[in-house]
């Protein structure tokens, strides 16, 4: 018997992408599904084929967290597993503008925010539960040409480590998935930058779903589809000088590539 089977798990934004894949991949598993996206036609698609539940909605509004988590407990009896999947990419630097970067700090980490704050009573009443953190390489590392997402992203990853650090020895577990370039409706948006730093290595949502059952599996926290990233991590925090001047070099190939002056 997997760590999954016969789970209670809710996966937001699985109408398609990385999430559609993670719903597939649990259910697979043995886990039973809700099939959270703001599409309901996809959410319902993905439920059907896997036997799943379709619980469209808004999974990053306080309302549409809590109405949720209602429906996942009501269909499962308890939510065991909660993948906090859902992400928005918007371009732009500091002039993103206001409405830009809070949408992005509300999809990318304020859902995180309010599903654990729902969640955790319950769990750790219970001493057991986990939460499944989507961030992305750029949450460890950054993402030149979106400011709102790089930031956002650190943001993701950051409560999810304090999720863990101060939780894990009552019994909840906590991982952070944070892979590069993916073959997603998300990567085909990402332009010029996405071009230069993410098609190249970029593998499939089902590499990615894969990687996050072993996780579970081995009980790891950073969950690195792209181990390439570990090394990149590294080189970011014991030389970063270093870091940011090769970071930059890629900037100016992504201005080249847009025909912008060098």
């Amino acid at each position: 018997m997997t760590a999954l089977a016969d789970r209670g798990v809710v996966v937001t934004g699985a109408g398609q992408g990385i999430g559609a894949a993670l719903a597939t991949a649990f259910a697979a598993e043995g886990a039973r599904v809700v099939v959270n996206d703001l599409d309901a036609d996809a959410a319902r698609r993905t439920a059907a084929r896997i036997g799943g539940i379709a619980a469209p909605g808004d999974a990053a509004s306080a309302e549409g967290v809590a109405a949720l988590v209602d429906t996942a407990r009501a269909a499962l009896g308890a939510v065991d597993v909660y993948c906090a999947n859902a992400g928005i990419a918007t371009s732009g630097g500091a002039d993103a503008g206001p409405e830009a970067w809070s949408r992005a700090w509300d999809v990318n980490v304020m859902s995180h925010v309010r599903a654990a704050e729902l969640l955790l009573p319950d769990w750790l009443e219970r001493g057991e539960g986990r939460f499944v953190a989507t961030a992305s390489a750029a949450g460890l590392l950054t993402m030149l040409g979106s400011a709102p997402y790089a930031v956002t992203k650190h943001g993701a990853v950051a409560f999810a480590e304090w999720l863990s650090a101060t939780y894990r020895h009552r019994g909840i577990r906590v991982h952070a998935l944070c892979p590069q370039g993916v073959n997603t409706a998300m990567l085909r948006h990402t332009g010029a930058a996405g071009d230069v730093l993410l098609r190249p290595d970029a593998i499939e949502p089902e590499d990615v779903a894969a990687a996050v059952v072993r996780a579970i599996a081995e009980e790891r926290f950073l969950i690195l589809p792209h181990p390439q990233v570990a090394d990149y991590y590294a080189a970011r925090a014991t030389t970063p000088d270093r870091w940011i001047k090769g970071m930059n070099h890629l900037q100016q190939a992504i201005e080249r590539s847009e025909g912008a002056p060098a």
